[in-house]
């Protein structure tokens, strides 16, 4: 049976990796949810996705140009065609995201430390940061991301982690074996056109799915975890197919 990860939450209803977003995917049924990490200037862990910070705020520079008391002054929009009359939405930081998961003990949150706070802080003192806020919860964490560096410190801290690529060919890339991932979240974009899909060992994670045909057919190949923005859409339509 197919499991769906809540990609950056709901984020097609909600604002992108706010509580609201969590809240919207848990009551629509997520059990596993996805989410974006940056620090901001003073290396506060806040939930945020983009390298700069006009898509989501309108504001100009990125995330880690601001400290916290600016970007609590932040709002995220609502998604196009949802947010008739509704105010923008607080940043939500990564102890928001330990309380929430404190409260919701049944979700895993997938946990994607960006790049761009690697580059800006060191991929230790990034991972310390949110390991440290998300101790108390830990067991419902797992730390992904694109930065092996980020992984080998989140190596030692968690007792899963997950490597990101675009292209599936490129788990197998050198330093992988020695990470042993048991996550690798893969664009569906870079997966081979046909045959088997998975690693041993290894859970594979195929984002961004919001087709229940799509999703079907990777089921068929050996995927049981995709990741959507559309999580209640394609839960339904996976219900109507015979999910």
């Amino acid at each position: 049976m197919l499991e769906l990860v809540a990609h950056r939450g709901y984020a097609r209803r909600f604002p992108e990796n706010t509580l609201a977003a969590l809240e919207g995917a848990v009551a629509a049924g997520a059990r596993y949810v996805e989410i974006d990490v940056q620090l901001t200037a003073d290396a506060v862990p806040i939930l945020f996705h983009d390298r700069d910070c006009r898509r989501l705020c309108g504001m100009p520079g990125a995330i880690g140009d601001y400290g916290l008391a600016q970007v609590a002054a932040f709002g995220l929009s609502w998604p196009e065609g949802t947010g008739a009359g509704r105010a923008p939405v607080p940043l939500a930081r990564v102890a928001d995201l330990a309380a929430f998961l404190a409260a919701h003990p049944a979700v895993t949150a997938f946990v994607e430390i960006k790049r761009e706070a690697v580059q800006r802080f060191g991929a230790m003192p990034v991972a310390q940061a949110v390991h440290a806020l998300l101790k108390p919860v830990l067991a419902q964490t797992v730390p992904i991301s694109f930065s092996r560096k980020a992984l080998v410190a989140a190596r030692t801290l968690w007792p899963a982690i997950g490597l990101v690529t675009t292209r599936y060919r490129d788990f197998r890339a050198r330093g992988t074996a020695s990470l042993a991932p048991e996550y690798h979240f893969c664009d569906a974009r870079g997966l081979p056109q046909r045959g088997p899909l998975g690693h041993q060992g290894t859970t594979l994670v195929v984002y961004e799915i919001d087709d229940a045909a799509q999703a079907r057919a990777l089921e068929a190949r050996g995927v049981r975890f995709v990741e959507t923005f559309a999580f209640a859409e394609l839960t339904s339509a996976l219900k109507v197919t015979g999910a």
